[in-house]
């Protein structure tokens, strides 16, 4: 999976860069490093590789790879955006074969709607029928409190 200049990898996963990038991202400010390396653990992940800088994107997608899929962590550097990289980066991911056939895949995201909907991806059906249990800023805390019962 190679262009001019970059390359796309699902095993060559730079945990150093994603966590440079991702402990800023307002999704998951200040993730601890080992929590992001367990979390790329045990999902499929797919990193953006620049010939000259190493890893400049990165997707994961939490699944079962039966039934249910959920992309997350998304981001390509502002240097590399703007070219088609996220496209190219997502579609790689949805061609992988542990993601075929899901049933339901979902994302959540504050700003790039219209790159997920070249995909697929539309506003809820039910939004009545979801719901979530939402922690901001859990990170940042110095110690995590179960939820209110």
């Amino acid at each position: 999976m190679h262009r001019p200049g970059y390359r796309l990898s699902f095993d060559d996963i730079d945990v150093a860069a994603a966590h440079a990038f991702l402990s800023t991202a307002y999704w998951c400010e200040g993730i601890p490093r080992a929590t992001l390396q367990r979390a790329i653990e045990h999902s499929l992940c797919i990193a953006l590789h620049a010939d000259t800088q190493g890893q400049v994107g990165f997707a994961r997608v939490v699944t079962d790879r039966a039934t249910f899929a959920y992309l997350c962590d998304v981001y390509v550097l502002q240097d590399h955006r703007g070219q088609g990289m996220a496209d190219w980066m997502l579609q790689s991911l949805f061609a992988h074969p542990d993601l075929h056939g899901l049933r339901r895949f979902m994302l959540f995201t504050r700003d790039a709607h219209r790159l997920y909907a070249r995909h697929g991806f539309q506003p809820l059906a039910t939004p009545d029928r979801g719901m979530e249990i939402v922690r901001p800023g859990i990170y940042r805390q110095s110690a995590i409190s179960p939820p209110d019962a």
